[in-house]
């Protein structure tokens, strides 16, 4: 899926970023490209930071329910 239209960036790329230490929106722009023009997409770059940091938190959890329905 394209993430931001103006630099054609995927969300595999923004994910690729995220996985390689970005945590905001400024650091996927200086990074990628994406979110640093126009800035329509910052909203899902956000999100998608936001996804990766629950996943991390929730693999340290052990009340997390994805923890919990896997064992």
């Amino acid at each position: 899926m394209f993430v931001c239209l103006c630099t054609g960036t995927t969300s595999h790329v923004v994910n690729e970023c995220v996985a390689n230490g970005a945590r905001t929106s400024k650091e996927i722009a200086e990074a990628c490209g994406a979110g640093g023009d126009c800035g329509r997409c910052r909203r899902t770059i956000r999100a998608i930071i936001a996804a990766h940091r629950e996943a991390a938190d929730c693999a340290s959890d052990s009340d997390c329910p994805s923890q919990t329905l896997s064992r």
